[in-house]
């Protein structure tokens, strides 16, 4: 990308309707967090669950942000204290509103390829691979983390550099009708729906009315856009029927469905790697995905699917996955020395739901264990089910018993359920939060031994992943230290 400035001044000032007050310095990116601002970033003062950001507006000028975006109301608080662009508005947050117009500014000055992703599961992880594969063949802008929300998209747009070739947004929701406002700013050339699922199922009434707000994504494709579905998903039709009544031109469809257009024939799992024989619109394709996990490889049809519909070259893409290293708390996989020998530590503390975790004790139970070693599963609860939380941790037991896995700590009051309907020799230690099974975690491990440690993010079972971490030197995956020496 070029070195020019993010946002000019006189481009700022028309996009939000806002005026600067001060010299600006260079705008060079975006930011709503004091504690991750860059110099040169502008910082929106939009108001959180708690804060006001314009409490911190002092703290992102002292840091060297290119100006502070607050309300017009509030502008005279900050007189020299650094540039500010005030901005007029009487609503809830007026901050926000002007940033939701710098990203529709964004959106309507690049020519970039838009791919927006949304999905019950998978589509971090799914976004993360496009933006893989699509850097090697562009510029490519996407999301940060999670940023799927109503301030994560506009922020995501607003950061956008104007000559971006390929752009790509994840979408998420917990109710209905929220994704439509989304993906109308957005406004991508293909949008994905990797799967639906029984997630944040307490704010919906059945299946079908997830996917009815899944398929809200559709609303905002461009005319002649692309639809792309999980051919194999029970809600297919429904899916398939929110792509026909948007302004798509056309859908593709993908999975193991004999119909799907980019048809998975053979998936086979390797404890490090999968490898995948698949069709991609009547062409044979097989590629290596260096993220392990079946999960992982039915979401890389769907990357194949984008890849295809945008008019990019697959056959890199296909190379490109190869590469591909799955994000922080979604599958990063550490090796761990333990007394002599070594142990291996699968991080999914980001998020859980049902889906979810029957794929991470699929993913657990094929990796290599020691002589001695068990597969140990850390599970904190699943939250936003509802009525049918209980039932749905206690369902988990059939794929702890299918999965082979040999020990169950379980964290929360909903996961105790699952605790409870497993075998003795399977119960590890339960407690109601992750520093009540961290200490009994430790103690259990030895050589030969895979945990696995999965849960919603507000049960922070990443703690346990740190302490594991913190006990037991790190020590270099032997994978890649045979990789890196054979390159």
């Amino acid at each position: 990308m070029s070195d020019a400035p993010l946002w000019t001044p006189a481009a700022l000032e028309a996009a939000t309707g806002g005026r600067l007050i001060g010299t600006p310095r260079a705008v060079t990116g975006a930011s709503i967090d004091t504690r991750s601002l860059e110099p040169g970033d502008l910082f929106f003062a939009i108001r959180g669950e708690a804060r006001d950001g314009h409490d911190f507006v002092p703290a992102a000028l002292g840091k060297g942000a290119g100006a502070a975006m607050v309300t017009t109301a509030r502008a005279k608080e900050f007189e020299g204290a650094g540039p500010v662009l005030a901005v007029p508005g009487e609503g809830d947050d007026p901050v926000l509103d002007a940033m939701r117009r710098l990203g529709l500014a964004a959106r309507a000055r690049t020519g970039a390829a838009i791919v927006a992703v949304t999905g019950s599961v998978g589509k971090t992880g799914t976004k993360e691979a496009l933006r893989h594969v699509l850097s090697a063949q562009g510029a490519t802008h996407a999301s940060v983390a999670s940023y799927n929300n109503h301030w994560g998209v506009p922020l995501t747009l607003a950061r956008m550099p104007e000559d971006s070739r390929f752009g790509v947004f994840e979408i998420g929701m917990n109710h209905g009708a929220e994704i439509l406002p989304l993906t109308a700013m957005v406004r991508p050339d293909v949008a994905l729906i990797t799967t639906v699922e029984p997630v944040h199922i307490e704010h919906f009434r059945s299946l079908s009315e997830i996917a009815d707000a899944k398929g809200e994504i559709f609303s905002g494709l461009k005319p002649g856009g692309v639809a792309v579905i999980n051919r194999d998903n029970p809600n297919y039709e429904r899916l398939l029927a929110h792509a026909h009544a948007s302004r798509a031109g056309r859908v593709v469809t993908f999975g193991e469905h004999a119909s799907a257009d980019v048809c998975a024939h053979r998936i086979l799992l390797r404890p490090d790697v999968s490898v995948v024989d698949a069709t991609v619109m009547g062409v044979p394709v097989t590629y290596q995905l260096g993220t392990p996990g079946r999960h992982v490889a039915m979401n890389s049809l769907g990357v194949l699917a984008c890849i295809h519909a945008l008019g990019a070259d697959l056959a890199r893409a296909a190379l490109s996955l190869a590469s591909l290293k799955p994000p922080v708390g979604r599958g990063e996989r550490t090796a761990l020395r333990i007394e002599d020998g070594e142990a291996f530590l699968v991080d999914e503390s980001y998020n859980a739901n049902p889906a979810s975790i029957r794929a991470a004790l699929a993913t657990l139970a094929g990796i290599d264990t020691g002589p001695k070693g068990r597969r140990i599963a850390v599970l904190g609860d699943m939250k936003e089910l509802g009525a049918a939380g209980e039932a749905l941790h206690r369902e988990l037991a059939d794929a702890v018993a299918a999965n082979g896995i040999d020990r169950v700590f379980a964290v929360g009051p909903l996961m105790a359920h699952l605790f409870e309907a497993l075998p003795m020799p399977v119960r590890g230690t339960a407690g109601l939060t992750a520093e009540d099974v961290t200490d009994a975690v430790l103690a259990t491990l030895r050589p030969g031994d895979a945990v696995m440690v999965k849960g919603s993010n507000s049960m922070r079972m990443v703690r346990i992943v740190e302490a594991v971490k913190a006990r037991y030197a790190v020590a270099p995956d032997p994978r890649e230290v045979a990789l890196n020496a054979g390159r």
